[in-house]
């Protein structure tokens, strides 16, 4: 696993009582809680003029603002419910203040609107990121095969609507305004001089777009590299990545993701739009410090981003939704919904507006069927759905071993030229096939629509004579072309789906949706040829039913391609409600529900009987983030009492309420990495009191050097408001009073207390770390870090009794 708690050659602290290179330092520093420091008794030292509080404006009365209060640490984990119990108290300060004045009624109003405001900001500016990365990749994609003279800044479809010869076939150079480069150079359209210009110059241009993207990545943003959903996932569910977010990482993986799609690679700009997305909700919510200043209400925001990602990558605002409610986020209340189906909508409405493709639709697979489908092809789907979940689970394995190996051999320290590698044997590959030739969406689109009679490629050559445009399409026996074009299929889907296993996880941006899609759909496309002439041959039988003994078109491959890309897709990811509804939002139809449900569901149990974890979880595992699945049970029979630290014979770092001096303080902080310290009633006792944690203790003690006279390093310190149980002697310097930074209701369990309770609290309530006391006095400490610790343990013991779905 990847050692998180080393940034920079700066170890971040975190809690824990021992330490583990092997698990990341996941537990964060917190807040104080909002009580004001009075101080009675005149013999006490405190700090004249602070007050604490837990509320974004974190001041000192002086007007001061008092440093980290409310800030955590790189690669820790938020405290949510420190986080969500503040914004509660802001909230509750603002209206209490509403009726005094009218600045603070708008204030208070501008605080109730802020969330939507701040949504549709990210929506809008989504949308034209979304618009802006279609139309670049687009005209950069056909910039490898050939140029529009009169408006060079057009792609080959654009160039050809304006001589008005364009047609519905993908060969490139079907029109005049467009020209090839061998035509550039002075050469013929055909040819074999020009097949070796076209060659030369497609490979030539990929890898430029792929060095491009590689060194962009590589000198700007490391983060920007990948899909970024495992990411973005473990961000969600509370984890902090510097960063990760940031503007740097929104302006490379925008620029980077053109410049790979446009490379020819096999991946797809779907998935990087989440974290796009994500990246604009980040940056924005810093304009609303309600949202900037609070890291759990900034969730909120970014749950919200990653639904108008999947709707800007789809066109499907209900699907994107669907997606961040079942396969990203971790806390979605209510309002984050309604919030989320907003931003989803201003996005999509945006891309609508700005029409990247001209065919008014926001994707360029958009397709319409109007057929019914047939109770016996429920068979076909349903083994569509099997053959996406074995795919899937194939790809999911050779992935990981080949993600595994670049981590752990000296591959991983090549990371361009491995990219530049990948893409001359890609671009090699691919070019002699026309299926691979073309960009991954533009044979979705070829594989999703239905035969017509202006379609000129191999695969809609049939043997019919239409005697107008208008005429009916009917079965009719399969051409030599469509059968060159099943082989055709074939060998692109064997070189994509190997190409891919290499691709998904190098350093460029790169996302898995469009080649899973384009799996299942050559999958499919094949099927539904299969079935259709079957149909033709035999249209009598009863696995018909009678519907295709008339002659019309019964069969409509198209949506066997369909079908199989939900399966594939299904299966990789193992989303089910929310790529049903992106799969129906694609087609513009509701009717084939059922089918997509039928693959969808078949996809998910094959796939999670060949492996426990779709693709993203896989690479969250890999990667060793901390990361509590809340989809997954927790099934032992351990007690709280097996997990908990320190062992038997082993010390735990603690604090007293009124025996310790500032000197003991500091040398306990020197001596520890410990985040917080338990505070307890006296070392004999052992009576739990609460818990502080180590930022606020290092803040509290900064501040009183700077402002209280007569601080000592023998001078007591109180985390009681009473004096102690042992007066000080009359030459003794004044205590020092830190009640107020104590927490004094830490979530707390019983050494006998189940470890499937401990885990459900540490997944429902953001915890990290808990307090175990037997007849209330303190035994031990378990962190999030050792739950983790602890279920991977069990999991390499026995994977089938720890943890099932």
């Amino acid at each position: 696993m990847w050692l998180l708690n080393t940034v920079n050659g700066n170890q971040h602290r975190g809690f824990s009582v021992s330490s583990d290179d092997d698990m990341i330092d996941i537990t964060t520093t917190g807040t104080v809680t909002e009580r004001s420091i009075h101080y009675d008794d005149p013999g006490v030292s405190h700090l004249p003029g602070v007050t604490y509080c837990m509320g974004d404006g974190d001041v000192a009365a002086d007007g001061d603002e008092i440093p980290g209060i409310g800030q955590y640490e790189d690669f820790h984990t938020i405290d949510w419910q420190r986080d969500i119990a503040r914004d509660r108290m802001r909230h509750r300060y603002i209206v209490k203040r509403k009726q005094n004045s009218l600045f603070d009624l708008v204030k208070g109003a501008h605080d109730a609107w802020s969330g939507w405001v701040c949504v549709l900001l990210v929506g809008v500016t989504t949308g034209v990121f979304a618009g802006v990365i279609d139309i670049g990749a687009s005209w950069m994609s056909d910039l490898k095969h050939g140029i529009c003279p009169e408006a060079f800044w057009l792609n080959r479809e654009q160039c050809c609507w304006s001589s008005n010869e364009t047609t519905l076939s993908f060969d490139i150079g079907n029109c005049s305004q467009w020209l090839n480069w061998s035509e550039v150079l002075g050469q013929s359209r055909e040819g074999a001089g020009a097949y070796i210009i076209g060659y030369l110059m497609y490979v030539a241009w990929a890898l430029l777009f792929a060095s491009l993207a590689a060194a962009l990545v590589r000198m700007f943003a490391p983060y920007a590299c990948g899909s970024g959903i495992p990411e973005i996932k473990t961000i969600l569910s509370g984890f902090i990545i510097r960063g990760y977010l940031g503007k740097w990482t929104l302006i490379i993986k925008s620029v980077g993701l053109m410049l790979a799609v446009s490379a020819g690679l096999s991946l797809g700009k779907e998935g990087p739009m989440v974290h796009i997305a994500c990246c604009i909700g980040n940056i924005l919510s810093y304009l609303f410090p309600k949202y900037g200043r609070n890291e759990a209400k900034k969730r909120e925001i970014l749950s919200a981003a990653a639904a108008a990602g999947v709707s800007v990558a789809f066109g499907a605002p209900i699907g994107g939704v669907l997606f961040s409610l079942e396969e990203v986020s971790y806390y979605f209340p209510l309002k984050t919904l309604w919030r989320s189906f907003f931003c989803a909508l201003v996005a999509a409405f945006v891309l609508h507006s700005i029409n990247p493709f001209g065919n008014e639709h926001s994707v360029l697979f958009f397709v319409e069927y109007n057929n019914p489908w047939i109770f016996f092809e429920l068979v076909p789907f349903v083994g569509l759905g099997i053959i996406g979940g074995v795919i899937a689970a194939i790809f999911i394995r050779a992935n990981l071993y080949w993600c595994r190996y670049r981590k752990t051999s000296r591959l991983g320290q090549y990371p361009v030229t491995e990219v530049l590698v990948v893409t001359v044997v890609t671009a090699v590959i691919a070019y002699p096939n026309p299926y691979t030739r073309m960009s991954t969406s533009e044979l979705i689109y070829l594989l999703f629509r239905k035969c017509g009679v202006t379609n000129m490629d191999l695969i809609c050559d049939y043997n019919r004579n239409f005697t107008d445009v208008k005429s009916s399409i009917e079965l009719a026996p399969a051409g030599p072309g469509v059968y060159e074009a099943m082989w055709l299929l074939v060998l692109a889907l064997i070189f994509k789906l190997v190409l891919t296993v290499f691709t998904f996880g190098m350093k460029v941006p790169c996302g898995l949706f469009i080649p899973s899609l384009c799996f299942g759909a050559i999958i499919g496309r094949i099927v539904g040829v299969g079935m259709e002439q079957l149909a033709y041959n035999y249209p009598s039988i009863w696995l018909f039913s009678g519907e295709c003994s008339t002659g019309k078109d019964c069969i409509t491959p198209g949506l066997y391609s369909m079908v199989g890309a939900a399966a594939v897709l299904g299966g990789v990811t193992r989303m089910t409600v929310s790529l049903v509804v992106v799969m129906f939002e694609l087609t513009g139809g509701v009717r084939y529900i059922v089918p997509l449900m039928a693959a969808a569901m078949a996809s998910k149990w094959v796939g999670d009987a060949l492996g426990s974890h779709g693709i993203y979880d896989a690479h969250i595992n890999l990667n060793g983030y901390p990361f509590l699945d809340s989809k997954e049970e927790f099934a032992h029979t351990s007690l709280a009492a097996d997990v908990m630290q320190p062992k038997r014979n082993e010390t735990l770092s603690i604090l007293t309420q009124d025996s310790m001096t500032v000197e003991d303080v500091e040398t306990l902080m020197k001596e520890t990495e410990h985040n917080g310290f338990p505070v307890i009633v006296s070392r004999e006792s052992q009576y739990l009191v609460g818990f502080v944690l180590r930022r606020d203790l290092n803040l509290a003690l900064a501040q009183a050097r700077r402002a209280v006279e007569g601080l000592r390093p023998n001078s007591l310190v109180l985390f009681t408001s009473s004096s102690p149980q042992q007066p000080p002697e009359p030459s003794s310097p004044a205590p020092l009073v830190l009640k107020n930074i104590l927490d004094m209701a830490p979530i707390t369990i019983t050494d006998q207390t189940p470890m499937e309770t401990v885990v459900d609290m540490f997944r429902k309530l953001g915890l990290r770390q808990t307090l175990v006391t037997h007849n209330g006095r303190l035994l031990g400490v378990i962190t999030k870090k050792d739950v983790l610790r602890y279920i991977k343990q069990l999991d390499n013991e026995d994977p089938n009794t720890v943890l099932f779905n």
